[in-house]
């Protein structure tokens, strides 16, 4: 049987899906098999798998019923011992699954592994933007403030892990992986390999605008997660619900609306006022005063100016 298993969901996809598809493909460690679950597509995905030679790769079509139920689907028929998730428009580095592996080999009680993620734009091309965390180990009072995960696509996990946690849960039509993410660290220590091995994709397709739509996702994500732990744990409910709205409120921010991003951050501290003193809200307050008096593209030019001044620094010491 394979070492991993590879579950790549699949809806009307096919702009990508093949270069994804070749990502894995070109991977240094090769015992693994491919997954691709078609969930209702309408596209030419059917014919162009039956053109693929490579035994490691099956094609499992259901009816339309979501990403999270296409995931589940692919656990289910998973032979691998571990599970690597990877969405049909995203990418990875050569060396992503050898590196997995090795972490989960070495660390017997880990349960999830991720990587560092590099953004790219439509046509593959780097953004310049790198999301980058270090947190491991006992990673869910971390998890439940900020979700350091960026994509499913960065993650492998352990097959066993499902047969404690569970699995993904259809009922949610939003942040159905961030809860996946808080079952598996409330039972199991993460780890992170720290390097970009991740390319997650940013197109018109996979952004949602409806903000209320995101916040209610959230808001039944954490009601659920805080239904069964701890009494000592509650006090990290409201700044889960802080961390929500900052981040909304930064979503604001780059859209150039600063009015609703005045609200969101009202929110923020209406849930944790301490939250106030931190470096990501001062951030965020001298964002909104900048778009508010001087525009969003004096904003725009001063945000880009930072970047760019930190490349070579970055470069130097990274």
């Amino acid at each position: 049987m394979p070492k991993v298993s590879v579950v790549i969901p699949a809806y009307n996809a096919m702009e990508f899906l093949p270069e994804t598809l070749a990502s894995v493909l070109q991977q240094t460690f090769t015992d693994f098999e491919v997954l691709i679950v078609n969930d209702g597509s309408s596209d030419s995905i059917v014919e162009w798998a039956s053109g693929i030679t490579d035994l490691r790769v099956k094609l499992i079509s259901q009816d339309n019923q979501g990403v999270s139920a296409a995931r589940n689907k692919g656990i289910a028929h998973a032979q691998g011992k571990y599970v690597a998730f990877l969405d049909a428009d995203d990418l990875w580095e050569q060396t992503k699954l050898e590196k997995q592996v090795r972490c989960l080999e070495q660390k017997s009680a880990v349960g999830l592994v991720y990587t560092w993620t590099v953004l790219i734009d439509e046509l593959g091309k780097p953004t310049g933007k790198m999301l980058a965390s270090n947190v491991e180990a006992n990673a869910w009072k971390q998890l439940i403030e900020n979700d350091m995960i960026s994509t499913g696509s960065s993650t492998m996990i352990r097959h066993s892990c499902f047969d404690k946690v569970g699995v993904f849960d259809p009922s949610l039509a939003f942040a159905e992986d961030y809860d996946m993410w808080l079952r598996i660290a409330f039972c199991y220590p993460f780890a992170v390999v720290k390097e970009p091995l991740t390319l997650y994709r940013q197109h018109s397709n996979n952004t949602t605008k409806n903000r209320q739509k995101m916040i209610q996702g959230l808001r039944t994500v954490i009601e659920k997660t805080f239904q069964s732990v701890p009494l000592e744990l509650l006090y990290l409910r409201n700044r889960a619900y802080a961390s929500i709205f900052l981040g909304m409120a930064w979503l604001a921010v780059g859209e150039g609306d600063y009015k609703k991003a005045i609200s969101y951050h009202q929110q923020a501290l209406l849930h944790h006022p301490q939250v106030f003193f931190s470096k990501k809200c001062l951030r965020l307050s001298l964002a909104i005063a900048t778009i508010r008096w001087f525009g969003f593209h004096s904003y725009d030019k001063v945000r880009k100016l930072i970047h760019m001044l930190r490349q070579p620094v970055l470069g130097v010491f990274s």
